[in-house]
C-alpha cells in the first residue's frame, strides 16, 4: 500500500500475546464458579421480592390504607367537623364576648368620650382663646422692641471684641510671626535640607547601587546551583521511581485489572443465562406438578360447584331476602304513616286545629241553610254558624 509522500503510517498496537490468551480461559472459569452462586442467589432474591411486592405488600398496603382511612382519617374528619369546629367557634365567640367586646366598649364609649371632652376640647379652647393671643403679643414685642435692641447691642459688642482681640492678633501674626517663620525656613533649607540631599545623591545612592548589584549576582549564583540540584533530584526520581512504577502499571497492573474486570463481566452474563435457564426449568416443573393440576381441579370441580351454589342456593336466598326487606320497609312505612295520622287526629281532637277546606256551593256560607243541597261539615270543639242569616247580612248581600 502506498502511503504517499506526506501521509503518516498507521499507529502500531501490540497484540495480547499467547500467554494472556492461555491464562484468560482458566481465569474466567474460576470467576464463573465464584460468580454463579452469587448471581443465582441475586436472581432468586429479585424474583422473591417482586412476588412479595405483587402478592403481599401491595394488598397489605391497600388494606392498611383502608384501615387508616376508616379508623383514623374518617373519625378525625368527623371529630374536626362535628365537634372541634363548633367548639372552636363557640370558644372564639366566648373569648370575644369576654375579652374583646368589653375593651372595645370601654374604649368606644368611655375612654374616647372622656379624652375628647375632658382633655382635647379644653386644650383646643385654651390654645385658641388664650395661648394664640399671648403668642401673637409676644411675637410683636420681639419684632418691634427686642430685635432692634439686640441688633444694636450685638454690633457694639462685636466692635469692642474686634478692637480688643482681633486687631492685636492680626498685627502680631503679620508683623512678628510671619517674618520669624520665613527666617527659620531659610536657615533650615541651607543648614539641613541641602546637606542631606547632597549626602544622599553623592554617597548613599552609589553605595546602594553597589550593594544591589552584589546581592543580585549572589542570588543568581544560588539560583543556578539550586536549579542544577533540583534537575538532578527530578531526574533521579523519574528514573528510579516514576518510570518503574509507570512500567509496572502499564505492563502488569492495567492488563491484570482489565482481564479481571472482563472476566467478572463475562461470568456475570453467563451466570445470568444459567440462572434464567434454571428458573425457567423450576417454573416448568412447578407448573406441571402444581399449577396444571390445581387449574384442572378449579375448572373441572370448583367452577361447576360454584355455579350450582350460585344458581340453586345464593340467587333464591338473595331474592327472598330482597322481597322480605321490601315487605318490611313497606310495613314500617305504613305503620309510621298510621301513627302520624293518629297523632294528628288526637292533637286536633284535644286542642283543635285549622278547619280543613271542604267543597261547598259557590257563594254559600259554611253554615247549613234551608233549601241547600250540601251541608257543611262540623269540626269537634268548633262553634257552629247560625242556620238563618241575619237581616243585616241579607241587606248587605242585596246592596
Amino acid at each position: 500500500m502506498d502511503y504517499g509522500k506526506h501521509q503518516a503510517p498507521a499507529h502500531y498496537e501490540a497484540g495480547e500475546g499467547c500467554l494472556t490468551t492461555l491464562i484468560r480461559i482458566p481465569v474466567r472459569i474460576v470467576v464463573l464458579a465464584i460468580v454463579l452462586p452469587v448471581r443465582m442467589i441475586w436472581d432468586a432474591l429479585v424474583a422473591g421480592a417482586r412476588a412479595a411486592d405483587r402478592i403481599l405488600l401491595r394488598p397489605l398496603g391497600r388494606a392498611l390504607s383502608w384501615l387508616l382511612a376508616m379508623l383514623v382519617v374518617t373519625p378525625a374528619v368527623w371529630l374536626y367537623e362535628a365537634v372541634l369546629t363548633p367548639l372552636g367557634h363557640a370558644l372564639l365567640w366566648l373569648a370575644a364576648a369576654v375579652f374583646v367586646w368589653p375593651w372595645v366598649a370601654l374604649w368606644r364609649y368611655v375612654l374616647v368620650p372622656a379624652v375628647r371632652y375632658g382633655l382635647v376640647v379644653p386644650v383646643v379652647w385654651l390654645y385658641e382663646a388664650v395661648l394664640t393671643p399671648i403668642g401673637h403679643g409676644l411675637r410683636w414685642v420681639y419684632r418691634e422692641l427686642l430685635a432692634p435692641v439686640g441688633r444694636g447691642i450685638a454690633a457694639a459688642v462685636g466692635w469692642v471684641l474686634t478692637a480688643l482681640f482681633v486687631w492685636p492678633v492680626v498685627g502680631l501674626w503679620r508683623y512678628a510671626l510671619v517674618p520669624l517663620a520665613l527666617a527659620a525656613a531659610w536657615l533650615a533649607e541651607h543648614l539641613i535640607v541641602r546637606p542631606l540631599a547632597w549626602a544622599y545623591r553623592e554617597l548613599l545612592t552609589p553605595l546602594g547601587h553597589g550593594i544591589t548589584w552584589l546581592l543580585e549576582r549572589l542570588a543568581r549564583g544560588i539560583a543556578a546551583v539550586g536549579s542544577g540540584l533540583w534537575a538532578a533530584v527530578v531526574w533521579l526520581v523519574l528514573t528510579l521511581l516514576v518510570a518503574p512504577l509507570g512500567r509496572l502499571y502499564r505492563r502488569v497492573l492495567a492488563p491484570v485489572g482489565r482481564e479481571i474486570a472482563a472476566a467478572f463481566g463475562v461470568a456475570w452474563r453467563i451466570a445470568g443465562y444459567i440462572s434464567r435457564a434454571v428458573g425457567r426449568a423450576i417454573a416448568w416443573l412447578a407448573w406441571h406438578l402444581i399449577g396444571a393440576p390445581v387449574t384442572w381441579v378449579y375448572r373441572t370441580v370448583c367452577t361447576p360447584v360454584g355455579h350450582f351454589v350460585r344458581d340453586a342456593v345464593w340467587a333464591p336466598a338473595k331474592r327472598a331476602a330482597v322481597e322480605a326487606g321490601r315487605a318490611a320497609r313497606a310495613a314500617l312505612r305504613t305503620a309510621r304513616e298510621t301513627v302520624a295520622r293518629a297523632r294528628r287526629d288526637a292533637w286536633r281532637a284535644l286542642v283543635g286545629g285549622p278547619r280543613a277546606p271542604e267543597p261547598r256551593e259557590p257563594g254559600s256560607p259554611l253554615a247549613r241553610r234551608l233549601g241547600a243541597t250540601q251541608q257543611a261539615m262540623t269540626v269537634p270543639s268548633a262553634a257552629p254558624e247560625p242556620e238563618i242569616s241575619s237581616r243585616g247580612e241579607k241587606n248587605a248581600e242585596r246592596g
